[in-house]
């Protein structure tokens, strides 16, 4: 998302263009999948006054004007990532934690038994598949 386009959208919808908003949208971009706990930590690195609520607060925000998504890899708590980026299947190792994107192509398989046999429609963007990666099976 340009710079000027996610400023525009904040202000489209009413909203200053903060420094602690502009500063979590760039975390959330340098991180790709980064927790709330994350984002904070990097919010941080620039920004030592900001604090856990008003990255949660912001994310919510972004999240409500379609700027964030979120998806839950695992247990723990929501991983979030730029809107802008193509729908993926997250594939989550159970051995190092790493999450990686794949196309939702490499699920249509799955997905079109599930609608055919069960006439169940997956939300294919929320799909995590949890294995092992390359790495930790070698």
């Amino acid at each position: 998302m340009g710079e000027t386009t996610w400023q525009e959208e904040l202000r489209a919808h009413g909203y200053r263009v903060t420094p602690q908003r502009q500063l979590v949208l760039e975390a959330v971009a340098v991180l790709e999948h980064g927790t709330p706990e994350e984002i904070c930590a990097q919010v941080q690195r620039t920004a030592t006054g900001v604090n856990i609520s008003t990255v949660y607060r912001t994310l919510e925000l972004l999240e409500e004007l379609g700027m964030v998504k979120h998806a839950h890899v695992g247990h723990g708590p929501p991983n979030y990532h730029l809107a802008t980026e193509a729908d993926h299947v997250h594939l989550c190792c159970r051995g190092c934690g790493k999450v990686e994107d794949v196309s939702p192509s490499v699920a249509a398989g799955l997905v079109a038994a599930l609608e055919a046999g069960h006439g169940f429609e997956t939300d294919v963007p929320h799909l995590t598949v949890f294995g092992r990666c390359r790495e930790c099976r070698s």
